[in-house]
């Protein structure tokens, strides 16, 4: 069949559609099965042929010496490269890979430390990686109870226009190469890391991206139609008749975001799906679609093209397309993968992004689909499944709804970053009251998500997220009884993030909001906004205890229930934001995270150097160096360490939990737990509970849970002292400090009695939710 044939049967065969109407369910309405079918001849035209001279200095598509070098660079012709080295190797078959194992990835390593490496102050003349294979390092870490660390990204980010690299437009987390970028090292002193690690009984973790690359040379090779490089990206090639639709570019930049009412037009012509549920980083003219476009572009074949392509984040960091026909998207991801675990020695990847990896159109009206996307689960399995094959594991950073993250780590990634409870505890700090942490904790058991599952961590390189979006998308015409009435969770989301807007960044001036993500912050100066220190002039050396205090009782929640604990150099030194002032030229654009970035110094190893070997500024340090806070028993080091140490014990990163009782004071948590090994048919294993105070003021309480016998005892796992005695009720009082935690462990009545101790055992109550995640 000729080509005029074949394009006269598809338009016969779209005459002869009869329309109907139908039934249709919710999905369909949402998501149609297909759009109106174009004709061949509309998805294949071209622009007009165009001829330029070439010159050996050009950077455009008619050099090929430019081409070959872009291509040199890239990560899609490594990854080529490094897959093929693994192919038909017997290693790709010795272990299982189709199902996530929390409690595997935890029992391998549970207590994270998480690097940033553009913060980190090393010696005069040392690198970051060589810092953190620095065996000293490696010593404190064991002695408190660290057995992990995630690098965070150190791989080459950034940009490439013309012959010049840019730099990094989001913290290193738009890769553009597959090697260690100079700045932070070198691959022999990766592997150094690595190996210093397991000399420790620890491992590495190192990032992978899969929803996005940087504008490197992969990107550039792209926009010069160049192979299979456009089928990395969502892009789409604008021919030029439509041209005039498309914004100019202005002088010194290469793209322009769309606004809405071009993003809109694009889409009702047919070549993009338009707008998504959500414009992550949403800025009035300057980030108002997820869709920007291209200058005019020479490709190799002489054609000039305009493209207009997504971005979920930032414009420098094009989507990509992981069901293109080529799937050079997946071949690009899964090399960057096989390249940190097979040739850098790392133990496990996490997962930037990940959740945002397919997007379909929707029903007229209606944003397209990008969130909790079925190829976004099928991806995601691919990347973990390849991760678990060759022998690790990986967690994602996925801030979508409960059920996105329980049905995506079904079959992907093994942890999830704690998304469903972090802003919860934030908000039980800033109010002194539990109740919304609670809701939360209850809310996870009920849809499937369990602690276990999970990555609880303090502060990392982002800011303290409350965009709730459990509460404010899916969830939000869901009624919840809160604050002694019913509101739906929209309005639950809006009443939190109003009370942490109001606490942390109204009445202190040195906590930052972020766009409409969250708030810019570190623990430390989290903590001082929550006991009203207005500025950072007004923290002084005699509120360094309290801070300290408050800072060890976040330890307790995160780390005293399942899952793996993660803490940064901001925590462990008690970093305090930066002043606007000193980060100006980096905020100015809107990315206020950069004053939570702050340089800090883990081993005192440059006290005079004002900043780090990036340029980032020392901040103001609360708790000093590792090696000062293991000489003073009441620092906050020696503090975690005895949590630590407590965790390790008893084995909770591998526990179970069964219930988040009610309370008997507004500012107390209690978390139960079956120290059950992992094992949820164990009823007979011993119970644990964890008790908190999130106020600065004693408090009184009574604990109760169906889980609780009678007469047996609530021993401190600490101090081995009794605090409590189950009454018929099933309930006993105690006595909290400010900021204090309990580690509770229930012992038989007879134990008691007789001075033998031993855990009691405790059968699920009639009362346990049918919806709650099932045994395994």
């Amino acid at each position: 069949m000729t080509d005029d044939e074949r394009a006269e049967s598809v338009a016969v065969d779209a005459e002869e559609v009869v329309e109907t109407v139908t039934e249709i369910s919710y999905d369909e309405q949402r998501y149609p099965a297909r759009p109106r079918r174009l004709r061949p001849r509309d998805q294949f035209r071209g622009g007009t042929l165009r001829r330029f001279l070439t010159d050996p200095r050009n950077a455009n598509g008619l050099n090929p010496s430019y081409v070959e070098w872009l291509v040199r660079q890239s990560m899609l012709k490594d990854a080529d490269v490094l897959s093929r080295q693994l192919s038909g190797q017997p290693s790709m078959w010795r272990n299982p890979y189709a199902r996530p194992d929390a409690r595997r990835a935890i029992e391998s390593t549970d207590v994270w430390f998480t690097a940033y490496p553009i913060s980190l102050i090393t010696r005069p003349g040392e690198s970051f990686l060589d810092a953190l294979g620095d065996e000293a390092l490696w010593e404190a870490f064991e002695w408190v109870g660290i057995n992990g660390i995630h690098t965070g990204p150190v791989k080459r980010a950034g940009g490439i226009t013309g012959w010049q690299e840019t730099p990094s437009v989001d913290g290193h987390f738009d890769r553009i190469s597959t090697q260690i970028d100079p700045e932070f090292g070198d691959e022999n002193a990766f592997r150094r890391v690595a190996d210093m690690a397991e000399a420790h009984g620890g491992s590495v973790i190192d990032d992978i991206v899969p929803g996005h690359t940087g504008k490197g040379a992969d990107f550039r090779l792209a926009e010069m139609a160049f192979k299979d490089y456009p089928g990395i990206y969502h892009m789409v090639e604008i021919p030029r008749e439509d041209w005039e639709l498309l914004p100019d570019v202005p002088a010194g930049r290469d793209s322009v975001n769309l606004d809405a009412e071009t993003e809109r037009e694009l889409s009702a012509r047919g070549y993009i799906i338009g707008e998504l549920q959500r414009v992550i980083f949403y800025t009035p003219g300057v980030k108002e679609t997820n869709w920007s476009v291209t200058a005019p572009v020479v490709g190799v074949d002489g054609l000039e093209r305009r493209w207009v392509y997504l971005h979920y984040f930032k414009e420098g960091q094009p989507s990509i397309n992981w069901l293109d026909p080529t799937f050079a998207g997946m071949r690009l991801v899964i090399g960057d993968a096989l390249h940190s675990l097979g040739d850098l020695g790392t133990s496990a990847l996490r997962l930037d992004a990940n959740g945002f990896l397919g997007v379909e159109k929707s029903a007229e009206g209606l944003p397209a689909w990008s969130e909790g996307h079925p190829l976004s689960h099928a991806a995601n399995h691919i990347i973990a499944g390849m991760v678990r094959k060759v022998g690790g594991f990986t967690f994602q950073e996925l801030n979508l709804t409960m059920e996105d993250i329980r049905d995506t780590g079904a079959v992907g990634a093994d942890l999830s970053y704690d998304f469903v409870t972090r802003p919860g505890y934030h908000h039980a700090l800033a109010t002194a009251n539990t109740e919304f942490l609670r809701l939360a904790l209850n809310t996870a058991l009920e849809t499937g998500v369990e602690p276990v599952q999970l990555v609880h961590g303090m502060q990392n390189h982002d800011e303290l997220t409350y965009e709730l979006v459990h509460w404010a998308t899916t969830h939000r015409d869901t009624v919840y009884p809160f604050r002694h009435a019913e509101h739906t969770g929209g309005e639950i989301a809006e009443m939190v993030r109003a009370d942490l807007t109001e606490k942390l960044t109204v009445e202190a001036d040195y906590n930052l909001v972020f766009t409409q993500n969250g708030i810019a912050c570190t623990t430390a100066s989290l903590i001082a906004a929550t006991q009203g220190k207005a500025t950072l002039g007004d923290i002084t050396d005699a509120d360094v205890p309290a801070i300290r205090d408050a800072h060890l009782l976040l330890a307790k929640y995160n780390s005293w229930q399942p899952g793996v604990f993660a803490l940064s150099g901001w925590d462990l030194t008690g970093s305090l934001t930066l002043p606007a002032d000193e980060v100006r030229h980096l905020i100015s654009s809107g990315d206020t995270r950069w004053i939570e970035r702050g340089a800090h110094d883990l081993l005192d190893v440059a006290p005079e150097a004002a900043s780090s070997v990036s340029g980032m500024p020392r901040a103001r340090s609360l708790y000093g160096s590792l090696g000062d806070q293991q000489a003073d028993p009441e620092s906050f080091l020696s503090g975690l360490r005895g949590v630590l140490r407590i965790r390790g014990e008893h084995g909770i990163a591998i526990a179970s939990q069964v219930d988040i009782p009610q309370v008997g004071h507004p500012s107390m948590l209690v978390l139960v737990h079956r120290l059950d090994g992992g094992d949820r048919r164990a009823d007979d294993a011993p119970l644990q509970i964890t008790v908190l105070n999130f106020s600065g003021e004693t408090i009184e309480g009574t604990v109760r849970s169906e889980y609780l016998v009678p007469q047996s005892t609530a021993v401190d796992a600490a101090t081995r002292e009794v605090v409590g005695r189950v009454d018929e009720l099933q309930s006993f009082s105690l006595e909290l400090g400010p900021y204090a935690g309990l580690f509770l462990l229930l012992e038989a009545p007879e134990s008691s009695m007789s001075g033998v101790g031993r855990s009691v055992n405790a059968c699920p109550p009639p009362s346990v939710s049918s919806t709650r995640a099932p045994e395994r």
